[in-house]
């Protein structure tokens, strides 16, 4: 018998959430969910992406300014 830790799902729990889902939504109103899933991960993923550009431009902003706030010393 294999023992998971909490927070592990095994197989079995997987079986039974994908019935329980099956016996809610039904067989017809699945594939409109998984839709709409796949709508919002890739959604998801385009705003991380344009974070990461930002902070890259951000990033290559500063480091091409010279040093501003040092006075120069004599």
């Amino acid at each position: 018998m294999l023992v998971y830790p909490l927070g592990i799902v095994g197989p079995w729990e997987i079986v039974l959430i994908a019935l329980v889902v099956l016996l809610l939504f039904g067989g017809k109103k699945i594939p409109e969910l998984m839709k709409g899933l796949g709508k919002g991960v890739k959604s998801f993923k385009e705003g991380m992406s344009e974070v990461e550009d930002e902070v890259k431009d951000i990033k290559k902003e500063i480091e091409s300014e010279p040093d501003k706030e040092k006075p120069k010393e004599d």
